[in-house]
């Protein structure tokens, strides 16, 4: 029985190569084909969009460094992509300099502005005023993304600033087509935002014709943008202390929003150490708080601990299975212990600890799924008390790493069960008080794929992984009139009330409360591999709660699995945030056997019509070719020489 299910673990992954392969251009109804990687040997850049990564390569073959390429890629996807990211946003970047082999992180995320207050989205009997934090400068936070490029290119840039800007100008002013296929990354798709676009003229005029979105195969241009970024290629600090910084804050008072010119003159991006933790023989660094993402991913892959995933075959339900328990418990700290750094004590070095994954890890039972109420955030207690003698810590350049010792529990074989039949619909009925908490929870209509993300390695083998964003699909739905800028609508990442989930049916408390300046939360997880002090994996994605899962896939497929790029972004994900409990599923994501295995575990299915997410990696191979992928839910490209 064994050795047959080990041979339908493999017929399983090979039947979906087949149906990926006649299906791929039925996007919006299957999951995604696999792609091949593109290989090179001296440079590349992968992006969410083929026009942004020829911006990102041509910086490289003029003899840029990739800090130039990652800062030229970015400003080309706030060009033609306006619906997920742009200077209008914020993100997080982490840089890896060859030479030393250090890893720095950049904070150029949004900030509540200096009027914010922590009720300011309840009405007066405290509930939680509908889309108030979502659409409407009322949503806005102080953008980032300009004082964080220009600050990462000033201390490591080659080319001339105004260089890096110039492919992006060339596009707005210039215009590009919109691609002839619609995904759930084009214009066409967002048609759920048209009212909200519709509603302020700025944004009106430039992204609808008559009252309709642009439709694929025409020409966006965006004659405001271009002369914005032209200024910003001139004297970048425009945007937070010149003409730009005062047409933002004109809008703004204008229109009831809370930015001002005082905001924009004190917005400043924030370098922080990463947080670093050993996998097997690689060394995984990703962004800190005030992201959740490099805290929660080191965690979920200390629970993974020692277990030999690679020698149970792909997508075994004793992986899986594993895979999804410590996600919900990565996802019940989150809730509790994340929020701005600036703000409040985060536990960071507690919950990366091997010692307090090995607690966590005892909870689990492989036999037995637990119901979202079972389990619970740490507490203060667990955290603090000596969780076994703990061995030094060993400084290491980017951030502390602790070593991963094996793991208390040895992992037990998998056993199949016969077939049962599958009711419709989810297997268990989701509760709407919440499990309990005395919430209703939701889901959203369907994961974000707002969002960004890039990846970029040059010849010295320099790395820059980076993620930004506006939030949701065209961000706040307001331009800043006459600058072309689409606002965020950041300010919905804050708690608007402790336990009330926000658009990603993510929920949090009193560390993620609104105040002045403060951070919001992210999920964002730009990621930087290496092993042996080599570049191993460059990688990240967009996808709002799912980010930190696709990335913790993604690392397992390369590093366990031992899959190409392409094989390892284009496989179907699952997903598990501990609220809503439900094992979200792309299309494909498991075979008959696996389903009903996982079933008999208690695990409760929500099967998703379309996929998710638009991750993309760069991962160099023994050999020293680099060998990078983009995501084929999207319309991305990798580019290389």
């Amino acid at each position: 029985m064994r050795k047959f299910y080990r041979y339908t673990r493999f017929s399983g992954f090979v039947f979906y190569l087949c149906v990926s392969a006649l299906l791929f251009c039925n996007q919006k109804q299957v999951s995604a084909s696999v792609v091949l990687p593109l290989r090179a040997k001296k440079g590349m850049v992968v992006s969410a969009h083929p026009l942004a990564s020829d911006a990102g390569l041509q910086m490289l073959r003029k003899g840029g460094n990739a800090v130039d390429a990652a800062v030229a890629t970015t400003f080309a996807i706030s060009v033609v992509e306006p619906f997920s990211a742009g200077i209008g946003g914020g993100g997080f970047l982490l840089l890896r300099d060859s030479k030393t082999g250090e890893i720095k992180a950049l904070d150029f995320r949004e900030r509540a502005p200096l009027k914010a207050r922590k009720n300011m989205y309840l009405d007066a009997k405290g509930k939680v005023r509908p889309n108030a934090s979502v659409n409407g400068y009322l949503a806005v936070a102080t953008p980032g993304t300009v004082a964080g490029l220009y600050e990462v290119h000033r201390r490591y840039g080659k080319l001339p600033w105004p260089e890096v800007v110039k492919p992006a100008i060339a596009l707005a002013k210039d215009g590009f087509i919109l691609s002839s296929q619609v995904t759930w990354r084009s214009i066409p798709e967002y048609e759920n935002r048209r009212d909200v676009i519709l509603s302020n003229p700025a944004a009106r005029a430039i992204f609808t014709r008559q009252g309709d979105l642009y439709q694929p195969g025409e020409k966006l241009v965006q004659r405001d943008l271009a002369r914005t970024l032209t200024e910003i290629s001139r004297n970048p600090r425009s945007f937070y202390t010149g003409n730009i910084a005062r047409a933002i804050a004109a809008d703004m008072s204008k229109n009831g929003g809370l930015i001002t010119l005082a905001d924009l003159k004190l917005y400043k991006p924030i370098w922080r150490n990463p947080v670093c933790g050993n996998f097997r023989q690689a060394k995984v660094c990703s962004m800190p708080p005030p992201s959740s993402g490099g805290v929660h991913l080191l965690e979920m892959l200390n629970i993974i601990g020692t277990t030999n995933l690679k020698s149970l075959g792909w997508r075994h339900p004793d992986a899986i299975h594993l895979m999804v328990e410590a996600m919900k418990i990565a996802y019940a700290d989150r809730s509790k212990f994340l929020g701005d750094p600036d703000f409040i004590k985060v536990p960071v070095q507690q919950l990366i600890a091997p010692a307090y994954a090995r607690l966590r890890r005892a909870e689990i039972n492989m036999n037995r799924a637990r119901a979202a109420s079972e389990v619970k955030p740490a507490d203060i207690k667990m955290l603090q008390q000596n969780l076994t003698p703990q061995p030094p810590l060993r400084k290491q350049r980017g951030g502390v790493v602790f070593p991963l010792r094996k793991s208390l529990h040895k992992h037990t074989e998998g056993v199949v069960f016969p077939l049962r039949k599958q009711t419709e619909g989810a297997l268990l009925p989701l509760p709407a008080s919440g499990e309990g908490l005395g919430v209703g929870f939701y889901t959203p209509r369907h994961e974000s794929t707002e969002t960004s993300h890039l990846n970029v390695v040059d010849a010295q083998r320099n790395a820059v992984s980076l993620t930004f964003t506006i939030n949701t699909g065209f961000g706040a739905g307001v331009v800043a009139d006459g600058t072309g800028i689409v606002l965020n609508n950041e300010m919905d990442d804050f708690v608007a009330a402790p336990g009330v989930p926000n658009a990603f049916g993510l929920v949090g408390n009193e560390a993620n409360a609104i105040a002045p300046r403060k951070t919001p939360l992210s999920s964002m997880t730009p990621t930087i591999v290496t092993e042996h002090n080599r570049l191993r994996l460059v990688v990240g994605a967009p996808g709002g709660g799912t980010i930190i899962t696709q990335v913790l896939q993604i690392i397992l497929n390369v590093l366990e699995y031992k899959m190409d790029v392409g094989a390892a972004v284009s496989v179907p994900r699952f997903h598990h945030q501990w609220l809503p409990d439900e094992l979200r599923l792309e299309p494909f994501a498991f075979d008959a056997l696996t389903l009903v295995e996982l079933q008999r575990r208690g695990h409760k299915f929500k099967q998703e019509t379309e996929p998710w997410g638009n991750i993309n990696a760069i991962a160099l191979t023994p050999e020293g070719t680099l060998e990078g992928a983009a995501d084929p839910r999207g319309e991305g490209s990798p580019r290389g020489f």
